[in-house]
């Protein structure tokens, strides 16, 4: 299997994904579980290839994925040129304790600087 059910239906998990993954990318750090931080890496840092592409059908791709134009828009532009030298590896995963309630793993999934 290529990718990790996250213990949710597959629209379900399609929406919290892309949802996470519109937030990482416009505030540039979010706190998740450990799983759910390694799917979301996986995929933004696909985004982030993408638009270091810069063509049309790759911002057509992104566009599809992403949620708001604004965060498409911020990719193009800012991240894009960010990390144009870099080959990969545009998130770090910071482990920061257990969750309160049921103990699940917690990170910190952040764009590096």
């Amino acid at each position: 299997m290529g990718y990790r059910r996250l213990g949710l239906r597959s629209d379900h998990r399609r929406a919290v994904l892309r949802n996470s993954v519109t937030s990482l990318l416009d505030s540039e750090k979010i706190t998740t579980t450990e799983t759910r931080a390694k799917e979301i890496k996986r995929i933004s840092e696909k985004m982030i290839t993408l638009a270091k592409r810069g063509d049309l059908h790759a911002r057509r791709q992104v566009d599809s994925y992403v949620m708001t134009d604004a965060v498409v828009h911020k990719l193009f532009t800012t991240l894009a040129e960010r990390y144009r030298e870099r080959s990969g590896g545009y998130t770090r995963i910071i482990k920061t304790g257990y969750r309160k309630g049921d103990g699940a793993p917690m990170v910190i999934l952040e764009l590096v600087d």
